[in-house]
């Protein structure tokens, strides 16, 4: 059975369902076709067809969209989504129950995830086989995230012509389209030219994709979701019980800096922060750090 032709097909006929059963504005459409789709990539990663979905499944994908940092509001729009394209096969009786009927609701209060040390993004890396494309490639990916504070939708939208070799910096445009210029460390430019030059032109690029950086076997650019897929497999691999997503390379990139004493605008100006205030909270970070290790170290601390 061909997953992905199963999952156009019904992409297709629910887009007829909603224009021509449910009368829904060409907008609405969009939009539930838009989240109707993020489901289908990710049921496509795992190979589960539409009439196999399960919902754990549907909760494995909202855990993930959790760790991607996606607000609550858009979630819940994306389950009734969801719920709306298993009605559809529920009616065609292709399904016999809707999974998405029992999925909760998130409420989910901000916070940041958790800090990578240098010595752990170096065993993650350990994880990866550098003898394959995909190793090699993550590899690159988590040195490039770490090393220049990348946002994952920053990375996975990098476009060759984004690369500024020779002076060292890569162009990045981030939220609003806003463009910055980052440094990029000699290491992590190696690193980037190695996998460019020797490993990423043995794949076929599909046509329209030759412009971006990173691409998967298949030819095509990654998705947010294919690099938290990896992070997590690596991480578990690691041993390491944090909470980590990709935003965290990001946040230890910042504290790194922050804690070397790095001059916080300039820290502001690399990571594309609107306001100081939200760079701010990197020296929250690094006070909150000082403070435990007084508490370990220190005999008079716990003394009252």
């Amino acid at each position: 059975m061909d997953v992905s032709a199963t999952w156009g097909r019904y992409e297709e006929d629910f887009e007829g369902y909603l224009r021509l059963e449910k009368g829904m504005a060409a907008n609405s459409v969009a939009a539930y076709l838009r989240d109707v789709g993020h489901l289908a990539e990710f049921m496509k990663e795992h190979d589960v067809a539409p009439e196999d979905v399960k919902t754990d499944d549907l909760r494995q994908l909202l855990n993930l969209l959790c760790d991607m940092e996606i607000a609550a509001t858009s979630q819940r729009r994306m389950i009734s989504g969801w719920r709306t394209f298993f009605k559809m096969l529920v009616i065609e009786d292709v399904v016999k129950e809707n999974p998405a009927e029992l999925l909760d609701f998130p409420v989910r209060a901000k916070h940041l995830p958790d800090v990578l040390t240098d010595e752990e993004i170096t065993e993650i890396q350990k994880t990866f086989d550098l003898s394959t494309y995909e190793g090699m490639r993550n590899y690159v990916i988590v040195e490039v995230l770490y090393g220049c504070g990348l946002r994952v939708s920053e990375l996975v939208n990098l476009k060759l012509s984004n690369i500024y070799a020779e002076e060292q910096y890569l162009q990045i445009f981030g939220k609003g389209d806003k463009e910055r210029w980052v440094p990029i460390n000699p290491r992590a430019l190696e690193l980037l030219d190695t996998y460019i030059h020797h490993v990423r032109v043995h794949v076929p690029e599909k046509m329209g994709e030759e412009k971006y950086v990173f691409l998967n076997r298949r030819g095509r650019h990654l998705s947010r979701q294919m690099i938290f897929i990896f992070l997590q497999k690596a991480v578990d691999e690691a041993g390491i019980k944090k909470k980590i997503s990709p935003h965290s390379l990001r946040h230890s990139f910042a504290t790194e800096l922050v804690e070397n004493g790095a001059d916080l605008r300039a820290v502001q100006e690399m990571l594309g922060h609107a306001s100081i205030s939200t760079t701010e909270i990197y020296t929250h970070i690094t006070r909150e750090a000082l403070r435990n290790t007084i508490a370990a170290y220190h005999p008079h601390y716990a003394k009252r």
